[in-house]
């Protein structure tokens, strides 16, 4: 089996069919079809469902991903294992919960110390940024956390601890009033979210309305308008509370602080580049003291 047909054949995953997978790759489809014919009669099992529609995987080729995608990081993390651990280079992917104000500081503040890096940036929500780090389709990840360790097959390092408040507009309101509100919040698999689930279940309330937005400024101007009310870090909406445009309501610290941290793989190769990234994060945080010069959201 030559590593070629995996290649080939994440790739033919990735578009679902032989003829998009060719042109990506810039080969004849006939070349595509011979290498993934190739590779099932290796390992004696059809790979993928034949269609009208394209191609889709049978449980055998779900089974392959898992296998080629630990492979193929492992030839790149042998690839990295080589470069100048001072001059870092190739590709390096980070993922973080969706950047709100700052964030744009720490990945300049690297790329300008380390230009040949390819640095890229990939936002989502936390439990889907930990299956991409798990999955090794992340270098590292930006997330949010509770006081443990998300997972075991992951090394975390702690950035910055926030505090969560209840934002409702400029109405005078009473947290009892608050409760049977709609609850503005980001999608499922958010710590900003699960915490805010927490309090509601332990207050034995059942929300009016849940409504799922996509991007901070549409809450944070959803709750402005009266809408309904959200739960963010304190510290994004301090200034629209100074200038009188909504207030937060504080809730018990069991329910309030999250943390930031910064996750990798724990079996992946440290690489030079993303060492010297973790680099930078205790850097930035060393010279900032516990406020850390940007923040986060989900």
């Amino acid at each position: 089996m030559e590593l070629k047909d995996l290649y080939i054949f994440m790739k033919v995953v990735e578009t679902g069919n032989i003829s998009k997978a060719a042109k990506e790759l810039n080969y004849v489809q006939s070349n595509v079809t011979a290498r993934i014919h190739k590779l099932e009669e290796e390992l004696t099992t059809p790979l993928f469902h034949r269609h009208n529609r394209g191609m889709t995987l049978t449980p055998e080729g779900k089974t392959l991903i898992q296998y080629a995608e630990k492979i193929l990081s492992q030839v790149t993390d042998m690839k990295k294992a080589f470069q100048n651990a001072d001059k870092p280079t190739g590709k390096l992917e980070i993922g973080s919960v969706e950047t709100v104000i700052k964030l744009p500081f720490i990945l300049s503040t690297y790329n300008k110390k380390y230009q040949n890096v390819d640095l890229s940036l990939t936002t989502g929500v936390t439990e889907e940024l930990i299956d991409e780090v798990l999955n090794y389709r992340l270098d590292g990840a930006f997330i949010t956390a509770g006081n443990h360790n998300v997972h075991p097959d992951l090394v975390q390092y702690d950035v910055f601890e926030e505090e969560l408040v209840l934002v409702s507009d400029m109405n005078p309101v009473s947290l009892e009033e608050i409760k049977e509100k709609p609850f503005l919040v980001f999608s499922s698999g958010c710590g900003y979210r699960a915490k805010l689930q927490e309090w509601l279940r332990d207050e034995q309330v059942v929300p009016s309305k849940l409504m799922e937005l996509g991007t901070l400024e549409t809450i944070l101007g959803s709750v402005y308008s009266g809408l309904g009310v959200s739960y963010v870090p304190k510290s994004i909406v301090e200034h629209h509370h100074a200038r009188g445009l909504m207030q937060y309501h504080r809730l018990p610290e069991q329910y309030s602080k999250i943390k930031t941290v910064f996750i990798r793989k724990k079996d992946a190769f440290l690489t030079s580049s993303l060492e010297k990234f973790i680099e930078t994060i205790g850097e930035i945080r060393s010279v900032q003291g516990t406020t850390f010069p940007f923040f986060l959201r989900e």
